[in-house]
């Protein structure tokens, strides 16, 4: 479709349309120990089309939108996701998280199993239950299919609104500072508008979805009305511009009428409640925001009543942020002796290690930690970074490990590519480096690169390696064919 190419950006196409063909159930290609979707070719279900395209769209969201690196956070949310997926009718459909680095309310979910958390969304959230409603609901737009529906009813009008619609969300993901994407979308701001908003009906869809799937994952509902009562206050004190999640979601009388009356009808089973732990994520989360400003963090937190072993837990981080680094771990050891179960303790133990160039005490804290939770991935992380200034090879063969698990983390496929070349596996490295411009939505570069994997190979004479590359790339090209389409 031409046209799209001349009225946005091409890369808002490939992602918007994304959004369009739907379904569940992934069928992906595999190959090796990679495991990766394939994104183009013939589809043999229209649920394995949307994960293909789904994933498409999040290569090319990571390319443009800014990224919150934390992989402590990003474990914590996939428990979450894990928790309340079984009660949200997704059937097959498998959710990934992007953590948006942006200090707005906001979350969105995208078909083919994006769910997309703002930093903001913390710092709005003063509790777990009210943070995990927002999952909820954004769970239950997937589960209903929301955006196949819409789209059915008006296909041929729908594209260039989606086009917007994916354009908005990266202008408000990016804190509105492209001015390119600006541009090109500057006459459709008022379709963006409109077509972001979901209607009444679907939005009411979700919020029973959601109220539903907390009761039965141990969630007070009542955590939901709560949420929607502030955000319609915040709507209110905000006037004309609310923030993004508030314009996609608008919280109406009726729909926090009708949240309050299914909420008051669910019997919770089995109770289940983290604050604890939630309140630490939170505090990473607002030290994320206000990295310029720690103390600010810390401010934040003891206001909103926060745990006392969370701030204390703050404080240590804001002391290894100015260079105390033996206050701030003689801190978390205490801490992890307190609440041996967080398994987030010790791994921030090794990171605070990590970060002070202390590479054997990292490691040893991660060793130490693995032997009891071997496949917790933020620590194998710590462990194989800090491998990279002591043992490469041992870093290479770990990250190999970590990267045939997590076939759609690119922190570990850049982790690898540098522990390949430091340890003499250059093939290794330029395919570790594709993969992950890959997945950062550079396929046209991921494609060069393999070039370079495969002249690599052939010099160490790994013909085991060089099938897998010249697999990946049919691979690659398939991925660009898909996007091209768009």
């Amino acid at each position: 479709m031409p046209h799209l190419r001349i009225v946005y950006p091409r890369w808002a196409c490939a992602l918007v349309f994304a959004l369009g063909t739907l379904a569940y159930s992934p069928t992906g290609h595999t190959f090796d120990d990679y495991q990766l979707p394939s994104l183009g070719g013939a589809s043999t279900a229209v649920s394995s089309e949307e994960y293909r395209l789904g994933r498409a769209w999040l290569r090319q969201f990571r390319a443009h939108a800014p990224q919150w690196q934390d992989p402590i956070v990003s474990d914590y949310l996939d428990g979450l996701i894990a928790r309340l997926a079984p009660h949200s009718q997704l059937g097959r459909l498998q959710a990934t998280i992007v953590m948006v680095d942006n200090r707005s309310l906001n979350a969105f979910a995208v078909p083919g199993g994006v769910v997309g958390i703002n930093s903001g969304l913390f710092a709005f959230a003063d509790d777990e239950g009210a943070f995990v409603s927002v999952l909820a609901h954004e769970l239950g737009h997937l589960s209903q299919r929301h955006y196949a529906r819409r789209t059915a009813r008006a296909e041929q009008t729908q594209i260039p609104a989606m086009a917007a619609m994916l354009a908005g969300m990266l202008i408000a993901a990016s804190g509105g500072g492209d001015a390119g994407i600006a541009t090109a979308m500057g006459s459709q701001a008022a379709l963006i508008q409109d077509q972001l908003t979901y209607s009444r009906r679907f939005e009411q869809e979700a919020d029973r979805i959601g109220l539903q799937a907390m009761a039965n994952a141990g969630y007070d509902p009542e955590a939901m009305v709560r949420m929607f009562s502030a955000m319609q206050r915040m709507a209110r004190l905000q006037g004309g511009n609310p923030p993004e999640f508030l314009l996609t979601h608008p919280v109406s009388d009726s729909r926090l009428s009708d949240a309050q009356a299914r909420a008051s009808q669910l019997n919770v089973a089995d109770a289940y409640t983290s604050n604890t732990l939630y309140d630490m994520m939170r505090a990473r989360a607002l030290l994320s925001i206000n990295r310029n400003s720690p103390q600010q963090a810390a401010s934040r937190l003891a206001q909103d009543n926060a745990e006392e072993s969370a701030q204390r837990y703050l404080d240590a981080l804001i002391a290894a942020h100015n260079g105390q680094t033996d206050q701030a771990l003689q801190t978390i050891d205490q801490l992890a002796q307190e609440l041996p179960d967080y398994s987030m303790l010790p791994t921030s133990a090794a990171s605070i290690a990590l970060d002070a160039q202390r590479y054997d005490d990292a490691i040893a804290r991660s060793q130490r930690l693995l032997r009891l939770v071997p496949n917790y991935l933020p620590a194998q992380l710590v462990l194989a970074e800090a491998q990279l200034q002591r043992d490469p090879a041992a870093a290479f063969n770990l990250l190999r490990d970590i990267t045939s698990q997590h076939t759609e983390n690119p922190q570990g496929f850049s982790l690898l590519a540098e522990a390949a070349g430091r340890s003499g596996h250059n093939g290794w490295g330029h395919l570790a480096r594709a993969e992950h411009l890959q997945l950062t939505g550079r396929v046209d570069r991921g494609i060069q690169q393999l070039s370079i994997a495969r002249d690599a190979a052939r010099h160490e004479n790994d013909q085991q390696l060089i099938a897998r590359i010249e697999q990946r790339r049919d691979d690659f090209l398939e991925y660009r064919a898909t996007l091209e389409k768009f």
